[in-house]
């Protein structure tokens, strides 16, 4: 997959404010998809639906712990995120480019 599209995918799954708020709560370690439900307060069919979209995305990875496989518990995966910014800093770094020259040319006409 190109950088190009990975980063489309992330700022797609960032979209949504339940799935921010998934990665928030991951950020402080693994959870199980039934406490990132509730901690959402959203029905379990709803929370499946937005882990998928984020697994999708490679943002989270899902593991089974050996003592009940029917445990999914899901974690942060950094390349996405890391991508991200990547992208906004070369970004940053254009803009900042972009006003620097027009600033030079504003003061050269002055």
């Amino acid at each position: 997959m190109t950088a190009a599209r990975q980063i489309d995918r992330t700022l797609a799954a960032l979209a949504d404010p339940h799935r921010r708020r998934v990665i928030d709560l991951l950020r402080e370690r693994p959870r199980p998809a039934g406490e990132l439900a509730r901690e959402v307060g959203l029905a379990p069919p709803a929370m499946s639906r937005h882990l998928k979209t984020l697994r999708q995305s490679g943002l989270v990875e899902e593991s089974h712990p050996e003592f009940d496989a029917r445990i999914r518990v899901y974690a942060l995966r950094p390349a996405p995120m890391v991508e991200l910014m990547a992208w906004l800093e070369e970004t940053e770094r254009m803009w900042s480019d972009q006003l620097t020259a027009f600033r030079g040319h504003l003061e050269a006409k002055a």
